[in-house]
Formats: C-alpha cells, sequence, structure tokens
C-alpha cells in the first residue's frame, strides 16, 4: 500500500513539473517570436517648423570650411597631445608637442660651429689684397661662415615647428594622431578643423525650384530631433547635376553644438507660415472614432496616440493636440501596425 502511494505521488510531481517547465517555454516563446516578426518601418518626427508654402529640400550638414593639420616634419615621435575630438581651439594654440631632445643637442652643437666659422671670418676682415692670406682663402672662411650661419637657421627653424598649432579657430572634427607615433610618411591629416565651428546646410533642390531661391533668402531647417533652426541661403551652385537634376544650395546655419557635419537636415524656403508643431500627413491614421498616429517608445514598441490637427501644407499637417516636438512616430505603414507591436525601424526610410 506505501510503494503504491509513493509511486503515485512521484508521478504526479513529475507532471507539474513538466507543466510548470512547458508553461515557463510558453512563456518565454511570444517574446522572441515578436522580436523575430517585428515589422520593418519607416520612422519620423513630430517637429517644430513653418507651415504653409515654400520650397522644401534636404541634405546633409557640412562644415563651411574645413582645415587639415599635419607635420612637415618626418622622423620625430609625438611626445604630447594638447586636443581632442570636439574640442574648440584658438588659431596658433598648440596642438601637438614632437619630442625635441635630439633637435635641441643638434642646435646647440650647430651653434658652437658657426660662432668659430664666424670668429675665422671676422680675422679676415680687412686683409683683402694685402698678401697675407690668398683672396682664396679669405673668400673660403667667409662662405663658410655664411654656410653654417644657414644650416643654423634651418635647425631652427626645424625646433620652432616641434609644437604643431591650429592654423584658424573652430572645433575639432577628427583626429588622426595618436601618443607616440612618428612623424611622416601618411597621408590622414593629424586634426581635422572646422573653422569658427561654421555648419551649413548642403540642400538638394529640384531644378524647377532653383528659380524661386536666391541668396539672402531665409530659410527653416529641421533636424530629425525635431529642433527647428533659421537658416539663410548663402551660396546656390551654378550648375545642376545632369543625372539628378537637382542642384546645390548651401544655407548658413547659426553656431550651435548640436550641429554636426555628416547629419541629415531638411530646409524649408520661403515659407510663409508660422513656426508650428506639425507631422507628416503620411503619418495620421484615419479611423471611425478619430485621427491617430503611432508613436515608438525607445524600445520600440509602437503606441496608438490620439491627434487633433488644424492646417495643412507642403506634407505636413499643424498638431492640435498630440505627442511632444522630437517623438518618433510611423510613417507610410502605420495602418499594419498595431498597438503594442514590437517595430524594427529603417533609418535609410526615415531619411
Amino acid at each position: 500500500m506505501t510503494t503504491r502511494y509513493l509511486i503515485a505521488t512521484a508521478l504526479v510531481c513529475s507532471a507539474v513539473a513538466l507543466t510548470a517547465c512547458g508553461g515557463k517555454k510558453d512563456k518565454e516563446a511570444p517574446a522572441k517570436t515578436a522580436a523575430a516578426q517585428a515589422r520593418t518601418v519607416s520612422i519620423g518626427s513630430v517637429e517644430t517648423r513653418p507651415l504653409g508654402g515654400g520650397v522644401e529640400a534636404s541634405g546633409l550638414l557640412v562644415s563651411r570650411e574645413e582645415a587639415a593639420v599635419g607635420s612637415e616634419l618626418t622622423g620625430y615621435r609625438v611626445a604630447r597631445l594638447y586636443a581632442d575630438e570636439g574640442d574648440w581651439v584658438r588659431a596658433a594654440q598648440p596642438l601637438v608637442q614632437l619630442d625635441d631632445t635630439l633637435l635641441r643637442a643638434q642646435v646647440e652643437q650647430q651653434a658652437a660651429v658657426t660662432a668659430q666659422a664666424q670668429a675665422e671670418a671676422a680675422r679676415v676682415s680687412g686683409l683683402d689684397g694685402q698678401g697675407v692670406l690668398s683672396q682664396e682663402q679669405i673668400e673660403t672662411r667667409r662662405y663658410q661662415a655664411k654656410a653654417q650661419e644657414a644650416a643654423l637657421k634651418e635647425l631652427r627653424t626645424r625646433a620652432a615647428r616641434m609644437t604643431i598649432t591650429s592654423p584658424v579657430s573652430g572645433r575639432v572634427l577628427s583626429r588622426g594622431v595618436q601618443p607616440g607615433q612618428i612623424a611622416g610618411g601618411g597621408t590622414t591629416p593629424w586634426f581635422t578643423i572646422a573653422r569658427d565651428g561654421l555648419v551649413e546646410l548642403d540642400a538638394e533642390v529640384n531644378e524647377a525650384d532653383l528659380a524661386g531661391i536666391r541668396e539672402g533668402l531665409a530659410a527653416q531647417v529641421s533636424l530629425p530631433g525635431g529642433q527647428s533652426i533659421p537658416g539663410v541661403v548663402r551660396l546656390i551652385s551654378p550648375r545642376v547635376d545632369s543625372g539628378s537634376r537637382l542642384g546645390k544650395v548651401r544655407v548658413r546655419l547659426p553656431v550651435r553644438p548640436d550641429l554636426r557635419p555628416g547629419g541629415f537636415g531638411r530646409a524649408t524656403f520661403g515659407a510663409s507660415g508660422a513656426v508650428v508643431t506639425a507631422i507628416p500627413e503620411s503619418a495620421i491614421r484615419y479611423e471611425a472614432d478619430g485621427l491617430f498616429v503611432m508613436t515608438v517608445d525607445s524600445d520600440n514598441r509602437a503606441h496608438q496616440t490620439a491627434v487633433k490637427i488644424g492646417r495643412k501644407g507642403g506634407g505636413w499637417a499643424q498638431l492640435v493636440q498630440g505627442p511632444s516636438a522630437g517623438t518618433r512616430i510611423v510613417l507610410g505603414g502605420a495602418s499594419f501596425v498595431s498597438d503594442g507591436d514590437v517595430v524594427r525601424p529603417n533609418p535609410q526610410a526615415a531619411r
């Protein structure tokens, strides 16, 4: 009797354990499935921008002018670095110090040789034509003095260039030199500096729209993070790309730390509307009970959010009520995304 009871109890416990393990696997499976089946979507953002009229164009942020810094000397070791990427530097500010220990010794040695040559040249001064020394010997001493002076000047010039300084004031965009590196032989600049920290939008404008853009025209530039920055057209390219039929327009922007060369921007030229919080019209979902957008949180999970819109213009709609500027939203295929779905943002499409 006791044996049968123990066997039955063991079977029941085994069944319970298997059920528990199966339950745990069942809970883990949906999470893995949701991540694997995440829909790839185009992502935009809520922006602060002018609405109404104007020409729109996109492009990349570029430095107005970049200074490449390197060393003219070869064979010297980098002893110290005084700047790094992201630093703001002044014109003539030291950036790199080369090891000048050996060079200092060479300068001292050459200074002694030069002093001796000058002394010998001074001793024959006024002896021309007197027969004490031949004219050739006199000229040789004078030539040797000048040659040694030139050699000393060359070494002192080299010593002055052992400290590499910034040619302009601005922001360091990149650093391509390391402590202990030997100068010479490389083609990569040691530092690249954006002069005065000036960053512009290099916008690509349709050929048909170029006629309506002029130098000095006001523009509003929107960044992916939702920032809207005022700008002014500085330069219009005199040529149009024969393949894309696009022309380049440079938009001057204020100096700001969040403007990074290589970033993306969208410009609206000559917009007459006031600056408002707006969303792309392609993000709006029209449901029976109102208008919605699908916002995307930091975990790439979509959430259906009710919105109220106002005026429209240029593919954008004024957001009267809804998420704040900078919030990520699903574009285009929002109707195929449900509340709570995990999505996979497509950065290329978002551009």
